[in-house]
This record gives C-alpha cells, sequence and structure tokens, in this order.
C-alpha cells in the first residue's frame, strides 16, 4: 500500500498520525458507561460515515490512508469524524463527487438524503439524511459536512432523533471540519 508522505514540523508523516483527529482524546479514555461507545479505526477499505447507499466501494478508489472515529450513545445518538487521503486531488474530489450522486441515487420512501454547497475548503457539501413519513419530517436523521482540501476528505456527522432539517444542525460538523481543515495540510498534498 502506498502512503503519501509530508512534512509536519521537519518530520516526515506517513498517513494520518497518532493523536491527529480531533475526538482521538475523547475515545482514548475509559468509559465504564455500557451505553457508550468509541470505535476507532485505521483501515482505508472504511466504509465512508457518510454512505447513503451503504456500499462498501463508495469513495475507497485511490485512499492511501484513513482513520474514523466513530462514538455511539444508546438508543439512537452518533457522532463520527474521518479524514481520508487520496493518492491526489481528483480522487479526492470523484469520492466527494459519488456521496453527492449517491444522495439523490439512493432513496427509499421514508428515507430520504439531500445536499447543498458548504463554503469550507477547496470543495464542500452538507447533507441531510432524514427520515419521513406521509411526506413529512419524522423523527430520525443525520446530517454530515464533507470537505475536500487538496487530497483530503474531512467529514464530521451526527445523527439521532432529528426532526425538520434547520440550519443550525450543522454547527457542531462545520465547526470541526473548519477546525480540521486549518491542520489537514501538515498531512496533505496541499
Amino acid at each position: 500500500m502506498m502512503l503519501i508522505a509530508s512534512t509536519m514540523a521537519g518530520m516526515t508523516v506517513t498517513g494520518v498520525p497518532q493523536g491527529f483527529l480531533l475526538y482521538e482524546k475523547a475515545a482514548a479514555k475509559k468509559d465504564a458507561n455500557p451505553e457508550t461507545t468509541w470505535v476507532v479505526s485505521r483501515k482505508t477499505t472504511a466504509k465512508l460515515v457518510v454512505n447513503p447507499c451503504d456500499k462498501a466501494a463508495l469513495g475507497r478508489e485511490g485512499r492511501t490512508a484513513a482513520k474514523t472515529i466513530v462514538y455511539t450513545a444508546v438508543p439512537d445518538y452518533s457522532k463520527s469524524e474521518q479524514v481520508i487521503l487520496y493518492t491526489d486531488e481528483a480522487a479526492a474530489g470523484r469520492a466527494l463527487a459519488a456521496v453527492k450522486a449517491a444522495t439523490v441515487r439512493c432513496r427509499t420512501g421514508g428515507y430520504r438524503f439531500a445536499t447543498s454547497t458548504a463554503a469550507l475548503g477547496d470543495q464542500a457539501i452538507k447533507v441531510i439524511g432524514q427520515a419521513y413519513s406521509g411526506g413529512k419530517p419524522a423523527v430520525g436523521g443525520e446530517r454530515a459536512v464533507i470537505a475536500r482540501r487538496a487530497n483530503a476528505l474531512v467529514i464530521y456527522t451526527e445523527a439521532g432523533e432529528w426532526g425538520k432539517p434547520a440550519t443550525s444542525d450543522f454547527a457542531r460538523q462545520t465547526r470541526d471540519a473548519k477546525t480540521m481543515l486549518a491542520k489537514i495540510c501538515r498531512i496533505a498534498a496541499c
């Protein structure tokens, strides 16, 4: 597996270094609560945390490194952080475009996706996944921000008992994406 090397503070960095993601510190703490879990993965084959069709191959082509952190709390809340490095900017752009296309293709009567453009990084979208009942927003859904800078994608999600979609649903994901984008060039080919 080929990994993109970059420099960070004078040393060569390959992949996504330990401690680089925003949620790593919280994920590393021991939590005695049986209703919460943190899962950390360094697999380049990990599914995208925003995956409307639930296809393992979505956005996988051209990956060189990845790190994914998912927090789950019973009964139905989760949040996630995913940083993926691709061989080049074009591969990262194709992955983002594939997610956007999947939001149109992968709809069921009771759950739909929508996207809008976000002013983050080189290119970004906001994704709304929403449960519907009788044509109206019901309880349940997810909100995500996916941003590309150079050959990197940064993804932040939150899922739970959402009601009707609102702009404020993206506050945490947008804040976290901005924080990560400010430092992603330490490992990406910017």
